[in-house]
């Protein structure tokens, strides 16, 4: 059976619960901070000198930029486990709809 992304939602949330980061209220912006923190966290790494796939330990803890990418898709995953976002489907409505726009849409640089 294959995993889905809403099986994957579940389980990030429920970790997130059972090692009580849900004990006290959680607001949104509080978890989005937690989930930019993340992307700030992956960006050091890079400027530090560790290669982009790179994934290396201290001690047992895994390190480097794909550790600190899955971390945002984990937190991604428990902010819409706790706020009961059905992430599986918007993600099929939002690539339906990204692969409908024109090429390059918007005009801009970057």
């Amino acid at each position: 059976m294959q995993t889905t992304i809403s099986d994957l939602v579940k389980a990030a949330h429920q970790t997130a619960v059972d090692k009580g980061w849900y004990e006290e209220p959680i607001s949104f912006g509080d978890s989005i901070a937690l989930i930019h923190s993340e992307l700030s966290e992956a960006l050091e790494e890079y400027r530090n000198g560790h290669g982009i796939k790179e994934v290396y330990t201290e001690g047992v803890k895994p390190c480097g930029v794909p550790v600190e990418l899955a971390d945002v898709v984990i937190r991604v995953f428990d902010i819409c486990g706790h706020f009961k976002i059905d992430l599986e489907n918007v993600i099929a409505m939002k690539t339906a709809y990204n692969q409908s726009r024109p090429r390059r849409h918007g005009g801009k640089l970057l």
